[in-house]
């Protein structure tokens, strides 16, 4: 059975399912403030106290900000430091400054009102920039002097997190996209931060959705069928992985085994990338204010998948593409 909690580092435990907060960035859906508020009170009081956000995530940052003081002013303090937040800069590539990246620490700071930043996750999209291991090392500085305690990646591939993690910069996690569905980061990431001690953050472990039992049986939808940005994006890779009678055998597999275990199609397709080498944690999409999945979230952490359930899983995957070869490591589909 996979522990509801995870040791990043020295000063800071994550629950292993991290809210993601994507979802309030745009495109699915309106979301209502309040009901907003609302609903993280709700992930909040049932262990669910770990959000993933980034200064691009439209108002994510001042969310968690808002929500930090009322919990402090409704809850009090020890409710407010069960909070564990894994932001992440996401700079246009172009030349870093120091006072680039002070400014843009101290603006995080401020809206989600903290002290220092939990995680620090950096995002870099051109690796034809070298300047990314100058905001690196500036942010390094930074966790030095205690406003960020953490440093972490998304994104990064495996030759350029060794060649940074070479340079004698600390870095305690990756964000990549890992699910039954892309395994390309078996290929060479996993192996990577084994042997250097780094943790894997994933996303795209339901694939937006379509791992669940709303599919099952149903036809192939069209692009404009899907009514979320998540469900259009992981549309496409399912159909690089393969095709959709492919992935109806695998929601049979996946089905069959959620009856086994009396859980959802959701619950295994989490647990099974769970019990993976690294895997710290998954980030699994909150659409504050519309709908949430506590409850069935819940049911990951009470059972756990054995050998037979895994190979069942593994054997449908011998019949789809090898999405390393077609894609790359992990984060070249956004390069």
């Amino acid at each position: 059975m996979n522990k509801r909690h995870y040791q990043l580092g020295a000063d800071l435990t994550i629950c292993r399912i991290i809210n993601g907060m994507w979802q309030v960035a745009g495109g699915h859906g309106h979301i209502d403030h309040e009901l907003a508020m609302e609903d993280m009170q709700r992930y909040h009081d049932s262990g669910f106290t770990t959000w993933d956000l980034a200064d691009i995530y439209g108002p994510a940052e001042t969310f968690i900000g808002e929500f930090r003081r009322r919990l402090l002013r409704e809850k009090g303090k020890q409710e407010l430091d069960k909070i564990q937040t894994c932001t992440k800069w996401v700079p246009q590539p172009s030349r870093i400054t120091r006072s680039m990246v002070d400014n843009s620490v101290e603006a995080a700071l401020r809206r989600m009102d903290v002290s220092s930043l939990d995680l620090l996750q950096f995002h870099w999209w051109d690796y034809n920039n070298p300047y990314y291991m100058d905001a690196l090392k500036y942010l390094s500085d930074l966790k030095n002097k205690g406003s960020i305690k953490h440093l972490g990646l998304t994104n990064f591939d495996t030759d350029h997190l060794q060649t940074i993690t070479e340079s004698g910069i600390t870095i305690v996690s990756n964000q990549i996209q890992y699910s039954i569905i892309d395994k390309r980061p078996e290929v060479k990431m996993i192996p990577f931060c084994k042997k250097h001690n780094i943790s894997l953050l994933t996303y795209g472990t339901l694939c937006g959705g379509l791992l669940s039992e709303k599919y099952l049986g149903k036809p192939e939808p069209s692009i404009t069928d899907l009514d979320t940005l998540s469900l259009q994006k992981y549309k496409k890779m399912i159909d690089r992985w393969g095709d959709w009678n492919l992935f109806q055998r695998l929601l049979l597999v996946l089905d069959t085994i959620a009856k086994k275990h009396n859980v959802s199609i959701s619950n295994v397709a989490t647990n099974y990338i769970l019990s993976k080498a690294t895997v710290a944690g998954v980030i699994i999409g909150v659409r504050l204010g519309i709908v949430n999945h506590i409850d069935d979230n819940n049911n990951i952490f009470n059972f756990s998948l054995d050998e037979s359930d895994r190979e069942s899983v593994d054997e449908v995957g011998k019949n789809a593409n090898n999405l390393y070869e077609i894609i790359g490591d992990c984060g070249e589909e956004y390069r």
